[in-house]
């Protein structure tokens, strides 16, 4: 079995504001989703980072998800070659938004 994912971030920005919703994050997202054994971190971390680039989504929460990509073994090289393929179905400017963000998190 690989390491288990646990989250707490709902519960800490939004557990006083939001409680049902830091729970479904926190407990249902990450802590059964994420631990589901059919796929592995890796692969989920890819899937999680092209559902966000398609959705157009290019702030802090997709940040989280390329520096959780590269900590779970997705190279540099693997990441360009993803978001590449991906902007050719989703669209350049969501390329290019998306590259800011993975040079950050892979140093340019």
């Amino acid at each position: 079995m690989s390491e288990k994912i646990v989250q707490t971030a709902g519960r800490e920005q939004l557990g006083d504001f939001a409680p049902l919703f830091a729970h479904l994050n926190d407990d249902v997202l990450f802590g059964e989703v994420w631990n589901q054994q059919e796929l592995d971190v890796k692969t989920k971390c890819i899937i999680t980072v092209v559902a966000l680039m398609s959705s157009g989504i290019t702030d802090s929460s997709l940040t989280y998800h390329l520096t959780n990509a590269k900590n779970h073994g997705v190279t540099r090289e693997e990441m360009i070659a993803i978001i590449t393929h991906v902007a050719m179905y989703t669209g350049w400017p969501k390329g290019w938004a998306v590259f800011r963000l993975a040079k950050e998190v892979y140093g340019a």
